[in-house]
């Protein structure tokens, strides 16, 4: 995406401690944060030395859900550069989940279906969250798969592993 007016000079970088220093920005723009011995691993967005958004990730095997990204923005402000930095963070945070052989990424829509969507990222059903990741509040839920991964037609249930989808 193509940077607005704004924040032209953001700086994106893995958090060193993702559990505690995107927390307080989680809860001023109102997102759900997990609990932070959760937390695999964090990316944010800064101008200068303020942090202004932050995505946070849970992991569990070779899944994973992302937590935001959360984005603050001054009301009434152009929409514009706080979609620009979220899709920053979902960037960076894809290109670190593939060097973490992290399969299959999960999220929430939270108004974000644009950046999603252009990310890779697809709607799923609540079916395919691993029992380990399930209980996240929100509504909706978008999936993405690294490589050469492909989504399968199997059943609830069955090995999707072995189903020829996959083949």
């Amino acid at each position: 995406m193509a940077r607005s007016k704004g924040w032209d000079g953001l700086a994106f970088r893995p958090l060193t401690d993702p559990g505690s220093e995107a927390r307080e920005l989680f809860g001023f723009v109102g997102a759900w944060a997990p609990p932070a011995t959760d937390i695999a691993a964090g990316w944010g967005a800064w101008e200068g030395e303020t942090l202004v958004g932050a995505a946070l990730l849970e992991r569990a095997g070779a899944a994973a859900m992302l937590h935001g990204p959360a984005i603050t923005a001054k009301p009434g402000a152009d929409p514009e550069p706080a979609l620009d930095a979220a899709a920053g963070l979902v960037a960076l945070a894809l290109a670190s989940v593939e060097a973490e052989k992290v399969e299959t990424l999960f999220a929430r829509p939270q108004g974000l279906d644009r950046v999603w969507v252009r990310s890779g990222f697809i709607p799923v059903p609540e079916a395919e969250l691993p029992e380990a990741l399930r209980g996240r509040p929100g509504i909706g839920l978008f999936g993405w798969r690294g490589g050469s991964a492909l989504w399968s037609a199997a059943g609830r249930g069955r090995d999707r592993r072995a189903s020829p989808a996959l083949h």
